[in-house]
């Protein structure tokens, strides 16, 4: 709390525009700013965010090569019955990054696979599997703050060059926590329900695949006292939110039951959260048993792929997945 930073000029003209009279923004709406102004947003930029190499901020499941793809389509072969079925479905995959999508160099069953891009208008309809990594975690949270009996939303304002958090007015709404300790931090991640909302509105059917790491409401309402919202630059994590905007990740846990009543809304069932690992390991057994059989007798970089992407210790418990079938429309 009571966090500062100086911004780059750019920025700090494009908060001044959006802000107006008022002079302040929302915690959510500097963070929808910091990430995707047109021309000063981290991921509107054309550059390398993701992977190991240098000026990369953070890496993901894909990072460990075509192996997480090859796990993704044994998973969906499975969820939707078979191969046959499979063969009806196209793929489409929802906020990738530039150079390629998670089948990039991947041999699939499926009908089609297609990328959407960061602004880009998602086109979904017909039969299609609609999967994201870690595309959820990074739409803007909205902050609030525990005084007393009230609920306080975050917001920041520029003053002296510098921007600064600050404590706005009371807010009242149905999803907030009905009570908690003094000063306890909710971030609330509608934006992210309100995405999944906006893509179950398209005209499709099939199945909806979200690889990502979040949490129960009751988890966020109790067991993050500070709060989940973050920065990642350069391979760091830091709670320094307002530094270095537009050019560092902001990111925090969504809230799955939050996703799947928007999926049941929409006429989704079956709606269920796992573990990466649980739900490799289910749904995509056969090809891993396969897959570990061939690399048994040596150590590769395809073995250690499948550790990174497995193990509890690595990626296997961090991330989970939320998927959930639609017949019709």
């Amino acid at each position: 709390m009571g966090s500062s930073s100086t911004p780059s000029r750019a920025f700090a003209a494009a908060f001044t525009e959006q802000a107006g009279e008022a002079g302040v923004l929302t915690f959510a709406d500097f963070m929808a700013l910091a990430l995707y102004h047109p021309e000063l947003g981290y991921y509107r930029k054309e550059r390398a965010r993701v992977g190991y190499g240098g000026g990369t901020d953070f890496y993901t499941a894909s990072s460990s090569g075509p192996v997480f793809g090859e796990m993704v389509a044994a998973a969906c072969v499975t969820l939707l019955g078979g191969e046959p079925a499979a063969r009806e479905h196209a793929f489409v995959e929802i906020g990738a990054e530039p150079g390629g999508g998670v089948l990039a160099g991947v041999t699939h069953p499926f009908a089609a696979a297609r990328t959407v891009r960061v602004g880009e208008t998602p086109d979904i309809h017909g039969r299609c599997i609609v999967f994201s990594n870690e595309l959820f975690d990074a739409q803007p949270l909205r902050r609030f703050v525990r005084r007393a009996a009230d609920w306080r939303e975050l917001g920041v304002v520029l003053r002296d060059g510098a921007l600064h958090e600050v404590e706005l007015d009371p807010v009242l709404a149905p999803w907030l926590p009905a009570a908690a300790p003094e000063g306890y931090v909710f971030d609330a991640p509608r934006a992210a329900a309100g995405l999944a909302t906006r893509l179950a509105a398209q005209p499709w059917s099939g199945l909806f695949l979200a690889f990502d790491y979040g949490k129960s409401l009751v988890e966020l309402a109790t067991a993050t006292p500070a709060g989940t919202a973050r920065a990642y630059h350069q391979h760091t994590q830091s709670n320094d939110l307002l530094a270095r905007a537009g050019e560092q990740d902001l990111t925090g846990h969504i809230c799955w039951d939050w996703l799947a009543e928007s999926l049941h809304a929409a006429g989704f069932t079956d709606a269920k959260v796992e573990s990466q690992e649980a739900f490799f390991i289910h749904h995509a057994g056969g090809f891993l048993s396969a897959a570990m059989a061939a690399e048994a007798a040596r150590t590769s970089q395809r073995k250690l792929a499948f550790l990174q992407l497995l193990h509890p210790s690595h990626m296997g418990q961090k991330f989970q997945v939320l998927h959930a079938r639609r017949e019709k429309v």
